[in-house]
């Protein structure tokens, strides 16, 4: 199937294919005229990409992966056992992102209860003048 069909039936833009396509991700046919002809076995293969992209990994990681993946109209599964300590190296690097969200959100959450406990006045225009003052520039 030609490209415009294929993105219909993924619900992926044709310029995310074509990147997918460039990162070695998918790699359709080529007619003579030289337009992309996808095979019915790159639907599967996008939602595996749309999946491992879902679970936080980049698409140099997923091409390493993908090979060695099996699709069950599901989910993905590693297809030996040889694939778990990259996907554990992913998953640490998952969460080591997870905990410096989680320790600027309690930054945040710091510095709104000080704005809360410094006795702000809302209905006073002026009260916030430093915050609406025009950018130096």
């Amino acid at each position: 199937m030609r490209m415009g069909e294929f993105a219909r039936r993924t619900g992926v833009s044709p310029r995310l294919l074509r990147y997918y396509e460039e990162q070695g991700l998918l790699k359709p046919s080529r007619r003579s005229s030289g337009y992309r002809e996808f095979a019915e076995e790159d639907i599967a293969t996008v939602r595996g990409i749309r999946m491992l992209l879902g679970a936080g990994l980049g698409t140099a990681t997923i091409a390493e992966l993908m090979p060695c993946m099996v699709d069950d109209g599901q989910i993905l599964a590693p297809a030996c056992s040889g694939m778990l300590p990259d996907l554990h190296r992913e998953r640490e690097r998952l969460d080591e992102a997870v905990a410096g969200l989680l320790a600027a959100r309690e930054k945040l959450d710091a510095v709104i209860a000080a704005t809360v406990t410094a006795g702000g006045d809302d209905d006073d225009p002026e009260a916030c003048r430093a915050v609406k003052k025009p950018a130096v520039r």
